[in-house]
């Protein structure tokens, strides 16, 4: 049977999931108008505090007549925390017209890994492609391999990589987004495995002395045991901070582990992860905050789990906070990675670390993105994969796990041997 190839790179401008939001203002004090936010951008790039989310399919049509894409898209916070600026999908259209399509029209669908390396070293005369571009140019070739191999793109990457999963669901996370009660119910009558993400993303969300947090959590344990389905079920809890810890207690390190002790303690017995407590301006110093913030809950007796995200975009990044011990779980966010070879290697470095590899992402991704999210965080063995697209909940619990659910009915029914793992380090310490 013959090779397939690709004979045509179409870019097709699409909606995101969520919008795009600038952190910064939101930070400093922009208030909510209905579902938009009072006041000017902040951050460079930004028309608005809050602005409709854009994407753009990748359409590879290829020369058997198939088709298969991806989706380029951004975090909801572009622009925060060293991240590429806000996305164009007009931009974007243009890049991949001259700069990728030439290099994509006629390749040989043999491999997902060498063929996005190649595609990841590809400059405009302005530098790098933007991570949106990367991220959604490889999901589409991803895609395409898998169809001409005839396997998922699970087992794709599970073959290339030698990760030796043995591809079944991983636990998913979902996010409320501001509506932090109703939707957590929600999760809480699906049985959600981790929840609720809460977006405490403003001083005035997190409350004085962190009190809002705190009553939050309080009403969240016991309105687990009030409504779960099943009596067994525990979920973790994760909360996503975006730094406020931090600026509620002024940057005392030992004060925000106190603080985060007290809301471990009042969520017994269910375990709790703290994303972005302190944001310390920049990768090296947030490395250092988080290595002192982990050793003062360790003397603490605190089992409050740190995850990483800001300053924690890239490889190299992911690379230096894995070395540095400076958390317990490692938020894989797959838009500012780019390229999923890199999203990937980052899930295998931190997996076998002994750290949690949670495959994350953003509410402003769209289904495409969030379908092959799935197929890598099973790949990779993840801790966690984020339930996305979206704030509603139900949406991205669907898409992600319907996804993953009927993946692992494929690979179940074909009954393929599963290659041989990459040779693990000798302290293994995973948590799954």
């Amino acid at each position: 049977m013959p090779a397939l190839r690709i004979a045509e790179v179409l870019p097709v401008p699409v909606r995101g999931g969520f919008f795009a939001d600038d952190q910064a203002a939101i930070r400093a004090g922009a208030q909510h108008d209905g579902f938009g936010y009072v006041g000017s951008p902040l951050t460079p790039g930004f028309t608005a505090v809050r602005q409709p989310g854009e994407a753009l399919s990748v359409v590879l049509v290829l020369d058997d007549g198939s088709v298969e894409f991806g989706d380029c898209a951004a975090v909801q916070y572009s622009g925060a925390g060293g991240r590429d600026p806000v996305f164009s999908a007009e931009q974007a259209a243009d890049d991949v017209r001259f700069h990728l399509a030439p290099r994509l029209v006629g390749v040989e669908l043999d491999s997902f890994r060498n063929l996005t390396g190649a595609l990841d070293r590809v400059c405009t005369d302005a530098g790098p492609l933007h991570t949106a571009v990367r991220y959604g140019v490889s999901q589409a070739v991803l895609a395409a391999v898998a169809r001409a191999a005839r396997v998922t793109m699970a087992e794709v990457v599970r073959d290339e990589y030698r990760t030796g999963a043995p591809l079944l669901p991983v636990p998913l996370y979902a996010q409320t987004g501001d509506d932090r009660y109703v939707n957590a119910d929600k999760m809480i009558l699906k049985g959600v495995d981790v929840l609720p993400h809460g977006l405490f993303n403003s001083p005035a969300v997190l409350g004085p002395a962190g009190r809002g947090l705190e009553e939050y959590l309080r009403w969240l344990v016991a309105r687990i045991g009030q409504l779960r389905p099943d009596g067994d079920h525990r979920p973790r809890l994760h909360v996503d901070t975006y730094g406020t810890p931090g600026l509620a207690f002024g940057g005392d390190v030992a004060a925000v582990a106190a603080y985060l002790a007290r809301l471990g303690d009042l969520c017994a017995p269910f375990e709790l992860a703290v994303e972005h407590p302190i944001d310390a301006g920049g990768r090296d110093a947030q490395i250092e905050a988080y290595v002192r913030l982990r050793a003062e809950l360790a003397r603490l007796g605190s089992g409050v789990r740190v995850v990483v995200d800001e300053w924690c975009n890239t490889l190299d990044d992911v690379r230096a906070f894995v070395a540095a011990a400076a958390a317990d779980v490692v938020h894989v966010k797959t838009p500012d990675l780019g390229s999923l070879t890199d999203t990937v290697e980052a899930l295998l470095l931190v997996r076998d670390a002994g750290l949690e590899a949670y495959c994350g992402g953003t509410c402003n991704e769209t289904d495409r993105s969030a379908q092959v999210s799935a197929h890598i965080a099973m790949a990779c063995e993840a801790s966690q994969v984020l339930a996305k697209p979206g704030m509603g909940v139900d949406e991205g619990l669907m898409i992600v796990g319907n996804e993953m659910a009927r993946t692992a009915a494929l690979v179940a029914a074909r009954r393929t041997p599963v290659p041989a793992a990459r040779p693990e380090p000798d302290d293994d310490r995973r948590t799954r």
